[in-house]
């Protein structure tokens, strides 16, 4: 029987130069896909797959962050004054509860899997979920974390998300060598962090939503850092490998990368045109514009 997954991280501590100015004193997590910050989105997804605990790896000037999944009564008292339920219901729909949220400071930017390090102590001797919240996964029913934690509670070990891209783009991501199993469950052989191109064992890339058992935690405490002088956390999942299996789930839904404008627009535009409410009309805006 595996033992079940209760805690999410969320690495937020990075500086989100690609959007400058606009991160100057915002950081980009909250940045707004239609009408919900990135981390909410996120957040979101991991509790629709069933954590219970969301850890927050965060840096100086992310104070909002917290205070974002935190009460504000003003705001609360002045909605319900002026009779805005439906508004006052949706504040209320992406908090966690008492005791559900933890912060810790990375303080140096030496990368993901220092990021994941630094919540050894709050997430303790259990498997975990980690989130990239520059990744967001747009997906017809069921969550994208919510298929690996399906996937996971057959097979147990580490479960990774995995999603093709063409031949000549594989250099620019972390990348799994595959044994192809039944389903869209697979053996994971090796990997290899932003082959050469040319190079690459297979055009799946890893693809920001994993399921990491806690042993991660002492590969990471002596790993040296890697490309770019970073600790780099698919450096450490190839140590893990030697001694405990991989699974890659090829997840149903589409992927957007967050951290960079083109990507970010394309989420807005695809959140907002799943929405009823909004569709009709931007579908008009589109057109005005084409």
């Amino acid at each position: 029987m595996t033992t079940p997954i209760r805690k999410a991280v969320f690495p937020v501590a990075g500086l989100g130069t690609r959007f400058l100015p606009a991160t100057k004193a915002m950081p980009k997590e909250m940045l707004t896909v239609v009408d919900k910050p990135l981390i909410q989105h996120v957040v979101d997804e991991a509790r629709a797959a069933g954590i219970e605990h969301f850890i927050f790896v965060t840096g100086r000037n992310k104070g909002v962050i917290e205070d974002h999944f935190d009460r504000q009564v003003e705001l609360e008292q002045t909605l319900r004054e002026r009779g805005k339920i439906e508004e006052l219901e949706a504040l209320e729909a992406g908090l966690p509860g008492p005791g559900q949220t933890s912060f810790t400071r990375q303080q140096s930017p030496l990368g993901l899997g220092h990021a994941v390090w630094c919540a050894r102590d709050l997430v303790g001797n259990e498997p975990f979920a980690l989130l990239l919240p520059d990744v967001l996964v747009q997906s017809n029913g069921t969550t994208c974390l919510a298929q690996l934690m399906d996937v996971y509670s057959n097979t147990g070990g580490n479960v990774i998300a995995v999603e093709e891209v063409p031949d000549e783009a594989t250099h620019q991501y972390g990348i799994v060598d595959i044994t192809r199993g039944e389903g869209n469950g697979h053996s994971v052989k090796g990997m290899v962090e932003k082959p050469a191109p040319g190079t690459a064992p297979s055009n799946f890339i890893i693809m920001g939503r994993y399921l990491l058992q806690p042993e991660i935690f002492d590969i990471l405490e002596a790993q040296e850092g890697g490309a770019g002088g970073e600790i780099q956390i698919t450096d450490a999942m190839i140590r893990l490998l030697e001694s405990q299996p991989f699974t890659a789930v090829e997840y149903q839904g589409k992927s957007f990368d967050c951290g960079s404008k083109a990507g970010f627009l394309a989420a807005n535009l695809a959140f907002a045109l799943q929405r009823p409410d909004l569709r009709p009309e931007l579908l008009r805006e589109i057109k005005k514009l084409s």
